[in-house]
């Protein structure tokens, strides 16, 4: 019984100095946050207010679109992942999950390797008229690039976890096999996929080292975060990150729920 209690009391010791070195930043930003200099640019400084505005629109919307590219084009081959096995199966996954492992300012060079003015595919993108250095593209793209493996791979555990009696049920009393995804599996599964979105939209959310490199402007949150700290000190670039620093709270407060519900 000692042991067992000394045991709980060594564990709970390192479980306390691990949420101490977790949260002690996140509380150190709220305690060394100025009012003024918040409001000095999202109230006061109409200069400072349209830039910083202009950011956080564009890291919600590249944010959200690219967390929408995931969910288009990730479903599907989150699917046969989970319920198909073939030859070259974990080539595949593991091709899947290499953006997860790349420092960010690789993944960076990575894109323009593939899509730049220079890169690999520049004669398809250019005959397109598709540009992504310094453009909104290039935004979503990168972070859609970096996040859609957290995507993929929460929804293929979602998917797997279904039991494939349901859809063979389905099947055998007419249904195709597009209409027992659409009307059996994907439906059992919306909590997976909801908790991949969440995210995959937070991952894409705190990318800033490959937009650095891809596409610095139109600047993102991020971008001008780094930008203000060279510029005006941490003050400024306190004041930024509160925002980002609440949506993220929200977030994953928000995937609990989901998880819980």
């Amino acid at each position: 019984m000692r042991r067992v209690e000394a045991s709980l009391l060594v564990a709970s010791s390192i479980a306390s100095v691990t949420i101490c070195f977790l949260f002690i930043p996140v509380a150190a930003l709220f305690i060394l946050f100025d009012p003024r200099t918040f409001a000095k640019i999202f109230l006061l400084n109409p200069t400072l207010y349209t830039i910083a505005r202009s950011a956080l629109l564009t890291t919600f919307e590249a944010s959200a679109s690219a967390t929408a590219l995931n969910i288009a084009l990730g479903i599907p081959l989150a699917y046969i992942l989970a319920r198909k096995s073939f030859r070259g199966k974990r080539v595949l996954e593991s091709i899947v999950d290499v953006p997860l492992m790349l420092p960010h300012s690789v993944a960076g060079i990575a894109i323009l390797c593939a899509f730049g003015r220079a890169g690999l595919l520049a004669p398809i993108t250019q005959r397109l008229g598709i540009v992504i250095e310094d453009t909104f593209l290039g935004i979503v793209a990168v972070m859609a690039f970096v996040s859609a493996p957290i995507f993929i791979d929460t929804a293929k555990v979602g998917f797997a976890s279904i039991d494939r009696e349901l859809e063979i049920v389905a099947r055998s009393l007419g249904a195709s096999a597009l209409r027992a995804f659409i009307t059996v599996t994907l439906p059992l599964s919306l909590r997976a996929i909801a908790a991949g979105a969440v995210l995959a939209w937070a991952r894409a959310l705190s990318e800033v080292g490959a937009l650095l490199i891809v596409a610095y402007y139109p600047r993102t949150i991020n971008v001008l975060t780094v930008e203000w700290f060279s510029m005006f000190g941490l003050r400024y670039t306190i004041a930024l990150s509160i925002p980002l620093a609440l949506l993220a709270i929200a977030l994953f407060v928000l995937l609990r729920t989901v998880i819980e519900r």
